[in-house]
């Protein structure tokens, strides 16, 4: 490593990268030890469950070590790699020791002990400020001796003692919630009485292992065999990141808001010539101009014409929000899994801008380079499953939202016109909707505007 005069070691820790995010995995590191860095260079990429970022290290040095390697969780707050840097000491110096020169990769379970707001790529803050230590358990033959003895008055008739909220970070009780593990009957044994992960496990094995002790007691129960696969006819991936958030997030809405969806099938044929004439209009020179534009454009005047269906449900203050702009979110399938990124306030953009938008929206989900901020807030969502030749589909609500339109792929097909049967370019579009939100009436009413303007977009002026 390059010797420096009057140098320390920075530390620089994972950021939360999104809004309230706990963990990141590490997928590429940019530089080894010995490599030099300069203020705002790009160090590694990170994937949380919304997207793939990259974080840019704050300071000029020189590598000193890389604490985790590629493919590993980290939580929110751990120092990932350690610069040396020129200069006197750093605030970090101050607040911890410098980092061995072979120091152990944290466990999972271990996380520091004040976890501060930061910005993406600039570290924790520089404050002196720590938390408060936690008052010390009590010895732990002591704590158990209490409990016996205030369950046998229990027993008796005595009132209960109120119960303490079991210590345990928000991952291990998310773990503890998965498996039907109540946290109140876990023994911690992490440091102040804090329950970790493999507590959670623990307590799983024993509720196992409890029936085979009652019918066979004095069988020693034989440590659990690998779960073995042939890897030949089978391949498991393990979900994480995006794909594990959007299974979280479907779930939740599926089974939280009342689905309802109508469809209507629509000659689409003069919208293919109208794209057809948007592309040779200097305008749009250089912007991607395809049949979604229009569909998104027809979607925002209908949402115009009855903004009621713009709304999301508050389940705690009871109430219905409704939403005066329209952040238009495009599901996006991308390598990680699917997205959905949103053009903030598409509503007021005029055509070229929304082309624009949407353009720069796809090209930026294709190279894995949507930011967690792009995928927060939207209001309603459009799917285009037209384009893998699907005619329709029920899409699930994003959750948060109100609606989502699905759009089937565009076939010629023999259609009535002018009382003749002719072919037509024609699709189907499937509307779904919270009930909570949204009656039939309202959904028919916007999903039979987006078709009348897909049919004769010259409403698009009139309605608009």
């Amino acid at each position: 490593m390059t010797t420096m005069t009057n140098a320390s070691v920075r530390e620089f820790k994972m950021p939360d990268v999104g809004e309230g995010l706990t963990e990141a995995e590490i997928l590429k590191w940019y530089v080894q030890p010995g490599d030099t860095v300069t203020d705002g260079q790009v160090v590694c990429e990170v994937e949380t469950a919304k997207a793939a970022v990259e974080l840019p290290i704050p300071y000029d040095g020189v590598v000193r070590e890389l604490h985790f390697p590629e493919g590993t969780t980290v939580d929110v707050g751990t120092s990932i790699i350690a610069v040396e840097v020129a200069g006197g000491a750093a605030p970090e110096a101050a607040q911890e020791a410098p980092a061995p020169a072979a120091a152990p990769a944290a466990e999972p379970d271990e996380k520091p002990a004040a976890r501060q707001p930061v910005l993406v790529g600039y570290g924790v803050s520089t404050s002196s400020t720590r938390r408060r230590p936690r008052k010390q358990a009590p010895d732990t033959a002591a704590r158990q001796a209490a409990v016996a003895v205030q369950a046998e008055l229990n027993g008796h008739g005595a009132p209960a003692a109120p119960k303490e909220r079991p210590l345990a970070k928000p991952p291990v009780r998310k773990l503890a919630k998965d498996l039907g593990v109540d946290l109140a009957s876990v023994t911690p044994t992490g440091p102040d009485g804090v329950i970790t992960r493999e507590d959670v496990h623990a307590a799983v094995t024993a509720v196992e292992a409890a029936p085979e002790q009652r019918t066979a007691p004095a069988a020693v129960p034989a440590p659990a065999a690998p779960v073995s696969y042939d890897t030949a006819r089978e391949t498991r991936i393990p979900v994480k990141g995006v794909r594990k958030a959007t299974a979280a997030a479907m779930v939740g809405s599926a089974f939280t808001a009342p689905h309802v969806t109508e469809f209507v099938t629509v000659d689409v044929t003069r919208t293919l010539r109208l794209v057809e004439e948007l592309k040779q209009d200097k305008e749009f020179a250089g912007l991607r101009v395809n049949p979604l534009l229009l569909i998104a454009k027809a979607l925002l005047v209908a949402i115009r014409r009855h903004p009621d269906i713009n709304a999301s449900w508050d389940e705690a203050a009871q109430e219905i929000v409704v939403k005066h702009y329209v952040n238009l979110g495009i599901a996006a399938a991308t390598p990680r899994g699917l997205i959905v990124p949103n053009i903030k306030d598409a509503h007021a953009k005029t055509l070229p801008q929304l082309a624009e938008s949407l353009g720069e929206l796809v090209s930026t989900a294709r190279e894995g380079k949507t930011s967690p901020s792009a995928m927060q807030a939207g209001t309603v969502t459009i799917t285009n499953v037209g384009v893998f030749g699907v005619d329709t589909g029920t899409p699930i609500i994003n959750p948060g939202e109100s609606a989502i339109l699905a759009v089937g792929a565009i076939k010629p097909q023999p259609w009535v016109h002018k009382g003749k049967v002719k072919p037509r370019q024609v699709t189907t579009l499937a509307l779904s909707f919270d009930h909570r939100l949204v009656d039939g009436e309202l959904g028919s009413r916007v999903l039979a505007d987006v078709a009348a303007i897909l049919e004769q977009p010259k409403r698009l002026i009139s309605w608009a």
